[in-house]
């Protein structure tokens, strides 16, 4: 069964955390929408944070994006898109419509921070980048250092070297939803 799957971001993101996991569950037969919280459609993808890497074109500005339209939202990583996103309010309330709604949310890395901006680190056992971990503590969650950590409609992990992992818990979790 195809499923519609949207990716949230803003520039200089981790291009492979948005690259290889729009490849890995679109090689799974889901469809995936780039979402962008840009002025623009272009949008930078990084490699180390340091690295500019390729340019890629967003789908949609997230203006325009519903979460009714989509199963579930991933959220890439890369620390200064993740800072960008994460004080957009717009931003907040789109990953907040998916939770409330029980749709599946996964963010890998630096992305944990949208998570934590939206009130839904609380009371939630979550893994993240390394230097998360405080931040996720005192929003009231408890972080694990593990590849990949699910709970409930939540889904997080770590780094680059999780992708086969975190696209493999998001494609099991909506082959049950």
């Amino acid at each position: 069964m195809s499923t519609k799957i949207a990716f949230l971001l803003s520039s200089y993101f981790e291009q492979s955390e948005y690259e290889e996991v729009d490849r890995l569950l679109r090689d799974k037969g889901h469809e995936t929408v780039l979402i962008t919280t840009n002025d623009k459609k272009e949008v930078q993808g990084m490699k180390g944070d340091v690295d500019k890497a390729d340019t890629f074109t967003a789908d949609l500005f997230l203006s325009e994006a519903n979460a009714e339209d989509y199963a579930a939202l991933v959220l890439p990583g890369g620390t200064v898109n993740a800072d960008t996103i994460r004080v957009d309010k717009v931003a907040q309330h789109f990953v907040k419509s998916f939770y409330d709604k029980n749709k599946t949310v996964a963010a890998i890395c630096h992305a944990p921070w949208l998570l934590i901006n939206s009130g839904l680190a609380k009371g939630k056992t979550l893994t993240a980048y390394h230097t998360l971990q405080t931040d996720i503590e005192n929003a009231g969650g408890t972080f694990v250092d593990k590849r990949v950590q699910q709970e409930g409609n939540l889904i997080t992990s770590r780094n680059p070297d999780d992708i086969e992992a975190f696209a493999e818990a998001i494609d099991k979790s909506l082959s049950q939803s």
